[in-house]
Parts: structure tokens; sequence; C-alpha cells
């Protein structure tokens, strides 16, 4: 079968590392340590994918600017506390090799800073796979579609062949917004309804089903 794709652009925490849960939990105790109302569960998922700064004005939206350096401060301390216990979901690593050595060009489009997924990239192993990345501290917050649209004039590579890969409304929502056709992945941090409104060439259960859809179709 011909490759529809040349491109694969892949959002970073909750669809190649598994962090969702640390997310959430840095935010509410950012929010417990600063005497904030603190979101429930479904409230810090949803802002997961978003710049930090963007992220905790959603998910702690009475607070007054003056305090967001603290919040950003604490929020930092928390998951920075545990980033190195994080995991890639099972059988990411080989994936990402296996797409690596089959010639897709591959790239990162993340709401984590730079510093942040240069530190991801190390720990996991995996930068030596990707092309090019674009981070929240350098493009316009996800759902804008500066990173796609950097990424795709970078690598020399057109909308109709570049394919998005997330777990969030975010994602799809910039990849939409990009002209870009997207795939969800529903083991990350938003609900199937919620990524199914912006239909996906497919919503994937695992990495697994991921990995064979990408071999099948991409």
């Amino acid at each position: 079968m011909a490759r529809a794709f040349d491109l694969l652009v892949f959002d970073w925490d909750g669809t190649l590392l598994d962090s969702a849960a640390a997310i959430v939990d840095a935010i509410q105790s950012a929010c417990d340590d600063l005497g904030v109302p603190v979101p429930s569960d479904g409230q810090a998922r949803h802002v997961i994918g978003l710049g930090l700064r963007d992220a905790l004005q959603h998910a702690v939206p009475d607070l007054p600017a003056e305090r967001y350096p603290q919040m950003v401060e604490r929020y930092r301390h928390h998951y920075l506390s545990r980033d190195h216990e994080l995991l890639l979901f099972g059988g990411v690593a080989e994936l990402i090799g296996e797409l690596a050595g089959a010639g897709f060009l591959l790239a990162v489009a993340t709401g984590k800073s730079r510093l942040g997924l240069e530190r991801a990239l190390r720990i996991s192993g995996l930068g030596q796979h990707f092309h090019a990345s674009r981070c929240a501290d350098e493009c316009f917050s996800k759902p804008h579609p500066q990173m796609l649209t950097e990424l795709m004039d970078e690598l020399s590579v057109a909308p109709e062949r570049t394919l998005m890969i997330g777990d969030t409304t975010h994602d799809l929502q910039m990849a939409r917004n990009a002209g870009v056709a997207c795939l969800a992945v529903a083991y990350g941090a938003h609900p199937a309804a919620a990524l199914d409104a912006f239909a996906p060439l497919a919503r994937l259960r695992d990495v697994a089903e991921m990995a064979e859809w990408l071999r099948t179709y991409a």
C-alpha cells in the first residue's frame, strides 16, 4: 500500500508518556499550596496539553494574575519531583523506533516547555528519533495551529501529507485549524466522546492498536 503520510506529529503527555495523573496531581497540589479552590480531576485533565500558563488560567480561573508566577512555581515543584518516575506507555519506544526505521519524519508538538521536553526526551531515550519539535513556550498554545505549521515548514511537508496524533481535544482542534488529518488515542487525558466530536481518522484504545493502524493506513 502506498504511504499516506510523510510526517507524523505526536503529542507527548498522555500520548507517548503516561503522565496525565501526575499532571493532575501537580495542578491540584499547587492549588492546595496557594490556598485556592482545587479543581476536580476532570477539570484538571481537561487542560492537559495546553501551555502551562494557559492551563492554569483555565483550571484556576479566579486566581489573580499577580499570583500566577507562584502557581507556576508550585506546579513545577510538584511535577518535577516525580517526572523521573514517569514511564512511556508500553510499546511506545518500540513503535517510535519502528516508524523512524521505516523512513517517516517524526515530530513532537507539546504543551511542555522546551526545557521540559528536552528533559523528557533525554530521560525516555527517544530524542534520537525525532526530526523536529515545537513547545508551548516558543509558539502559541494549542489549539492554535502555529506548532503544526512551523513543523511542516521546517520539514517541507504539505498538510495533506501530515498526521497529528494526540489524546486531547486541543490536539485534534489544532490539527483541524492547520488543515491536517488527526488520529485520536483514548488512553490519555480526554474522554472518547469528546475526541469523537472532532472526527479523527480513528480513535484507538491502546498503543498496540495505534501501532497496527499506523502500519496499515499511514
